[in-house]
């Protein structure tokens, strides 16, 4: 029996050098598929990676910690990284380049321009960081320009960017396939984060609240019929207060369509959000209905 071997994954760092692979494939007739990450990858970022190829020729990734998406306040300097074990993971699943670029290339000395989608970036999480929408979407449109990808895959996890960044595939008229991958959880329900290592034992436990108390507004639904987003609002933030570290930053029941709060859920077209700390991690969750 003859043994295939796998083509090594290969490792770019400069712009140009990306746009020049770029265009090769698809010269070539290859559909590219491309999944922006911020690095120190689980089990949810290789899940995209997968969803990915099952649609394309070839995946590309990015691994780039964004800084103008971070506020001076924020944890820049301290989040995880992790390049040479990303490296390892993502070469073991499936993706054919990894993209790491540096600072200096993606933010040259002088660079002034950015993306904004105008009133999206300043609800939901975007009331306490109020920057943070503008730098994803200046990141990713860069990306885009550079990578040219014909399908593009985003976490649901982060429901608030990819339904950002889908407004701006779509007002830009990018040819780009924009594919959302459902949120990974551990077995305990806790949502898949890069921030998770900054949990505590006990801050860890805890963390499952906000899970839980979305499968139960969801059962609230299903099974009683509530759709009061009063009510199922007050349930959320009542079960949070009740643990010892976790501190409520909001609970919003808005469409998926404005991200503007509505009165009662709709089925299909809700999105039901939330943002909690406990200690030092700030932690997001979310059910759409």
């Amino acid at each position: 029996m003859i043994e295939v071997k796998k083509k090594m994954m290969k490792i770019i760092h400069n712009v140009f050098e990306m746009q020049k692979e770029a265009n090769a494939m698809r010269r070539a007739g290859k559909r590219i598929g491309f999944v922006p990450t911020m690095g120190y990858f689980h089990e949810g970022h290789l899940s995209l990676m997968r969803i990915a190829r099952s649609r394309v020729d070839m995946v590309i990734v990015s691994h780039f910690v964004n800084p103008i998406q971070f506020a001076p306040t924020e944890d820049l300097d301290a989040y995880p990284r992790d390049f040479e074990r990303d490296c390892q993971m993502a070469e073991s699943d499936s993706a054919d380049i990894m993209f790491a670029p540096d600072r200096k290339e993606i933010y040259p000395d002088g660079f002034r321009t950015y993306a904004e989608v105008e009133e999206w970036g300043r609800k939901l999480c975007g009331r306490t960081r109020p920057m943070h929408f503008r730098g994803v979407t200046t990141i990713v449109l860069k990306l885009f320009h550079i990578v040219q990808p014909d399908v593009s895959v985003f976490g649901w996890k982060d429901a608030q960017q990819f339904l950002i960044l889908r407004r701006m595939v779509k007002d830009l008229d990018l040819p780009i396939e924009m594919i959302g991958g459902e949120i990974v959880r551990e077995k305990d329900g806790l949502a898949m984060s890069s921030r998770n290592i900054y949990l505590a034992p006990e801050e860890r436990a805890e963390a499952t609240v906000l899970s839980m108390s979305l499968a139960k507004v969801h059962r609230m639904i299903e099974e009683q019929g509530i759709l009061d987003s009063k009510t199922l609002i007050n349930y959320i933030t009542g079960e949070i207060d009740k643990t010892r570290h976790g501190r409520t930053e909001y609970v919003e029941i808005v469409s998926q369509e404005t991200l503007d709060p509505i009165s009662g859920v709709e089925k299909g077209k809700t999105l039901i959000a939330l943002a909690a700390r406990f200690g030092k991690a700030r932690l997001i969750d979310n059910l759409r209905y």
